[in-house]
């Protein structure tokens, strides 16, 4: 005899009553999707976890601090058993199908009147797979489903050219595994890509042929496009009905000028997308095992341009007043002038055995690691040989690498 096949069908829960009978982790992981469905969920259960409880306390679900009671799903239009106790799930089952409202069995999904599939979003689209109630199984299509669709390797044939002007992407740190999700499906849409240098360049050779890739690199103190060219490249492919990401290393806002190409483009009339990036100013420290913050070190993190140095008149920092802070300073294109800026510090009133790490290519296959000390680093970032991009951090958190040997 042929398996009876579930019925694959889309909810309208806005405003509609959804009871979940448990505040378990099952629980947690179903609830929200229910409250981003606009469903008025009430939850059931004597105790909940600190999460579930954390949403009750927001508003979004109401919590009934008890045992499941009949009568408790009158009214309701859709129920979810979320319990560890077959006896309470068959209860709450059983009168679902007397009150004629489906029914999620958690523990055992065959036996309610209603499956979750194994679900998820792309580009306004929601994708659910059901595999019978074998979950490892629709989770794993759903998962090659979405990779397929954020890639590109999977066309959305009705959204396909369909996206207006320009989106400002931020690439992370270099590592192509490092980019948003986001990011990713938007760069797979793109009809022109104008890249940085320090995006992930990995990720270019996976553009379709027909995708125009203009090179924008600024390589520090060498050939670099102007702002005012970028921009016009950027405003003339939108005009011209094409969709163009800005590809950018690390976030588009933190040293990225991105708001210098939003601005462009918005007095041009062009829409923006942003696309928030991972900023290497974090993330580079991190693979370097450095915490820029850390219970009991540092309450504080700033992080500084030194594209120009201390004393030159285009600076806008107070060198003097970071120098008397006690946190993490993070300091981006500053290896050139690197002795200027320890040097200042330094008569700002720093510590000369202030522990330092500079991180080259950070993320990267060739990622190169540099310990020091603010007296010491300059001359051992020049005999090292360690040259843009990198990463300098600052402070006692460079030096807790040693918390990790025991």
């Amino acid at each position: 005899m042929a398996v009876e096949q579930h019925y694959l069908v889309g909810l309208d829960l806005a405003g509609r009553r959804v009871v979940v009978v448990g505040g378990g982790t099952v629980a947690q992981r179903r609830l929200p999707r229910l409250v981003a469905a606009g469903a008025r969920v009430e939850v059931v259960s004597p105790e909940v976890t600190p999460s579930v409880q954390a949403m009750a306390d927001a508003g979004e679900v109401r919590w009934h601090r008890r045992p499941y009671a009949p009568g408790d799903l009158a009214d309701a239009w859709y129920v979810l058993c979320c319990t560890s106790d077959r006896v309470v799930n068959v209860a709450v089952a059983e009168e679902a199908e007397r009150a004629r409202v489906f029914c999620v069995r958690a523990d055992a999904g065959t036996e309610g009147s209603a499956v979750t599939p194994a679900s998820g979003t792309h580009d306004g689209l929601l994708v659910g797979v059901l595999a019978g109630g074998h979950h490892q199984r629709s989770a794993a299509v759903r998962d090659g489903l979405l990779d397929a669709l954020r890639e590109g390797r999977v066309a959305d044939q009705v959204g396909a050219g369909s996206l207006p002007g320009v989106a400002l992407v931020g690439g992370g740190p270099g590592d192509p595994e490092l980019i948003t999700v986001r990011g990713r499906r938007l760069l797979a849409r793109a009809d022109v890509v104008v890249a940085d240098r320090l995006g992930p360049r990995e990720l270019l050779d996976e553009l379709p042929p027909n995708v125009e890739v203009i090179d924008a690199a600024k390589i520090p103190y060498g050939r670099a496009a102007t702002q005012a060219a970028i921009n016009d490249a950027l405003i003339t492919h939108a005009k011209a009905g094409k969709f163009v990401v800005r590809l950018k290393g690390g976030d588009p806002y933190l040293f990225g000028r991105g708001f210098e190409e939003l601005i462009a483009c918005a007095r041009a009339g062009v829409p923006v997308t942003v696309v928030p990036g991972i900023t290497s100013a974090f993330a580079v420290p991190a693979v370097a095992d450095v915490p820029v913050t850390h219970r009991g070190v540092a309450h504080e993190v700033v992080v500084v341009s030194g594209h120009v140095g201390p004393d030159d008149p285009a600076s806008l920092t107070d060198w003097s007043a970071l120098a008397r802070l006690g946190g993490t300073i993070v300091l981006m294109m500053g290896v050139e002038k690197l002795d200027q800026f320890a040097a200042a510090l330094i008569a700002g009133g720093r510590e000369k055995s202030t522990p330092v790490v500079v991180v080259q290519d950070g993320t990267m296959r060739n990622q190169r690691v540099l310990r020091s000390t603010l007296d010491s680093v300059a001359g051992e970032v020049v005999a090292q040989g360690i040259r843009p991009p990198a990463v300098t951090v600052i402070g006692a958190v460079a030096g807790l690498v040693s918390e990790l040997d025991g």
